[in-house]
């Protein structure tokens, strides 16, 4: 065990002990990932902020920008000119900004729909939402201006009035209605967070196959089987040095997103951080049985292209799975990406055990295989090929 234990600890210096080492393994991935979490959902937990001008006195820009407010998605906040509302949403003070132009309510009433100017950098789910409930208020108050228009009234003065009584009543909102959907599904952005943290995770095994080439290159591995020392001892040593590697990766990176730039995972970090560490066993056992299969330590660089790339893009990290082929489906079940994105998808609605054993179970099993076969096949006692 002690063996065990001091091959491990000098994998870990040797990993992150190093400025270089710390950058690449920490800070590099945790910088990636939180600038991810930024672009994709990022401070989930606040309300978006939204920016308008009301340039109409009437009562249907007052309705509008109530009932937008009552939807309590935003943080609504007024600009006094069209002119401050676009520098405002340029300096990124807001999600997205609304323009009510100032005949809004007599557009209304004549029968026409207003255009209501919706100013954005980019097109983003916020920005998108302000625009479909606008218009659907719009249609609304088109409905209640035409009633007014029905009824028959003689001047203006009293049609504004009468609209402006109907729409106050309909912001009273006498009758209600009960939400059904709850949101108990897993974001999209959630998905691409983890898959973006697997692919870093999974990066480790080109460091470790690269660290166990050397040691083999440099006959340093020969020297520790020559001690008393057991084959078993040197690949469980490796094992454990970079397992404590990832489990710091996934430490920082978990700690980084969840508590500084306030991301709501929407799965218990405690599960989250086992099912990341599950799949950092199976990088592992890859690692250890790639590191035994190849012999020259040049051809160790091959890993990104031959093992780290393909199965993140077959095992769904960076799009959902359904829109692939079935054939590519089913050799997904292969990939240990595949199993660690849909464990965080059945903690994300809300699964439990009774469901999460099925992934788990699938990496315990793939890890155990590769631990062994790694085992099996890392041969400290061989040198490598240095052509």
């Amino acid at each position: 065990m002690n063996n065990i234990m001091t091959i491990g600890w000098n994998m870990v210096k040797r990993a992150i002990g190093s400025r270089k080492g710390l950058l690449v393994f920490i800070v590099l991935p945790a910088v990636v990932v939180s600038a991810i979490i930024s672009v994709t959902g990022g401070m989930s937990g606040e309300a978006a902020t939204l920016l308008y001008s009301n340039m109409d006195r009437g009562a249907g820009g007052k309705h509008l920008i109530s009932e937008l407010a009552k939807n309590g998605d935003y943080k609504l906040v007024e600009n006094i000119s069209e002119e401050e509302l676009k520098e405002n949403v340029t300096s990124q003070k807001g999600t997205a900004g609304l323009f009510i132009p100032a005949d809004y309510t007599e557009a209304l009433l004549s029968g026409s729909q207003p255009q209501v100017t919706v100013y954005e950098l980019r097109a983003t789910e916020g920005s998108i939402l302000v625009k479909m409930k606008a218009d659907a208020i719009a249609r609304e108050m088109m409905s209640a201006a035409a009633t007014v228009k029905a009824a028959g009234s003689a001047g203006e003065t009293e049609q504004l009035a009468e609209f402006a009584a109907i729409l106050q009543r309909a912001g009273e909102h006498h009758v209600g209605s009960i939400r059904t959907d709850y949101n108990l599904y897993p974001r999209q952005t959630l998905g691409v967070i983890t898959g973006m943290t697997l692919m870093f995770l999974m990066s480790l095994v080109t460091s470790t196959v690269s660290l166990i080439m050397d040691d083999r290159k440099r006959r340093t591995m020969m020297r520790m089987f020559s001690a008393p020392v057991r084959s078993y001892e040197i690949a469980l040593g490796n094992f454990l040095g970079s397992f404590i590697v990832g489990l710091i990766q996934i430490a920082v990176v978990l700690v980084l997103g969840k508590w500084v730039l306030r991301y709501d995972y929407e799965v218990p970090m405690y599960l989250y951080f086992l099912i990341l560490a599950a799949f950092i066993l199976v990088s592992m056992g890859i690692a250890g049985t790639v590191a035994g299969l190849i012999r020259n330590p040049n051809n160790a660089g091959l890993l990104n292209s031959l093992i780290l790339t393909p199965t993140c893009m077959l095992g769904g990290c960076f799009w959902p799975l359904s829109i692939m082929p079935e054939y590519m489906q089913k050799a997904a079940n292969f990939t240990p990406q595949k199993w660690a994105i849909q464990a965080v998808d059945i903690a994300a609605a809300g699964g439990g055990w009774n469901e999460l054993w099925l992934p788990f179970a699938v990496l315990g099993l793939m890890a155990a295989v590769l631990l062994a076969v790694g085992s099996a096949i890392l041969r400290p006692n061989e040198a490598g090929v240095s052509a």
